[in-house]
């Protein structure tokens, strides 16, 4: 008997508690109804009020994201790639600058150096040359100095020191190589510490988490590309740089070969 009245008195609190909770659901259900026709009938302001604050916290700008970018890639490798690219981006300018000085219109000067032999003779085409900067000028008053030695002396004079001011036209483009080469690698540098860190985060919780490695491939991903960009950004330079120097070496062995020509017509009126 004893059993019986327990056995009921369970069988009576489980059907107290389903018809509870069978109550509660369905007071659940019509509360969650009334509320969908209300969010029906009424305007939705928390939805545009949370767009409205998700795109102002987003960056704006272009300069904003580079600098969210630069932030979550990591303040000590993207510092490295940025000094290559500040460094290497100082010594391109710095040679185009020169490069532009450098370049000569070499017809005019032949024709003035001309005119001054005709005219003025040694001093005078020497005069002319130091009135005229650049490379090309500084190699034909060399040769010109050395006149009076004879046109195989002229003519030494004007290849070796052809070959100083061509040195000089190369001057910093091995700097230039460097940051090309180390920005990349600096990249991918930061690409292994980010995996390394990956790693150590699945490695500390036990288990493998997809926002620990996500974190760990996307600052890996961050400072390989901002190597990348770097380095084509200089590369670009580089290769214009040394297209103006062959252009300017080019000028100075035609030129070099017509004030030969001048100067033994000059020799042989004398």
């Amino acid at each position: 008997m004893k059993k019986l009245f327990a056995f009921l008195a369970v069988i009576g609190m489980l059907s107290a508690g389903a018809n509870a909770v069978y109550a509660q659901e369905e007071e659940n259900v019509a509360g969650e109804a009334t509320e969908q026709v209300a969010e029906q009938t009424a305007p939705s302001e928390e939805p545009a009020a949370v767009v409205e604050e998700e795109m102002a916290e987003a960056p704006k700008g272009i300069h904003k994201q580079i600098k969210a970018k630069f932030i979550e890639g990591g303040a000590m490798f993207m510092s490295f790639v940025l000094l290559a690219l500040i460094f290497g981006l100082a010594i391109c300018i710095e040679r185009i600058i020169y490069l532009n000085l450098a370049s000569t219109n070499t017809k005019k000067l032949l024709q003035n150096i001309e005119n001054a032999l005709n005219d003025g003779g040694v001093e005078a085409a020497k005069e002319v040359c130091r009135n005229t900067r650049g490379p090309v000028a500084s190699i034909f008053y060399q040769g010109l100095d050395r006149f009076d030695e004879g046109i195989e002396v002229v003519e030494k004079s004007v290849i070796s020191y052809g070959s100083v001011q061509m040195g000089l036209l190369e001057k910093g483009l091995t700097w230039i190589s460097l940051f090309i080469s180390l920005a990349p690698m600096l990249g991918f540098m930061g690409t292994v510490i980010g995996m390394i860190d990956a790693f150590d985060s699945i490695q500390a919780m036990g288990t493998i988490s997809a926002t620990a490695v996500a974190g760990g491939i996307k600052v890996a991903l961050i400072t390989t590309v901002s190597g990348l960009i770097v380095a084509i950004i200089l590369q670009v330079f580089y290769n214009y740089i040394v297209s103006k120097i062959d252009g300017i070496v080019n000028t100075m062995e035609d030129a070099s070969i017509s004030l030969l020509d001048i100067l033994v017509k000059y020799n042989m009126k004398k």
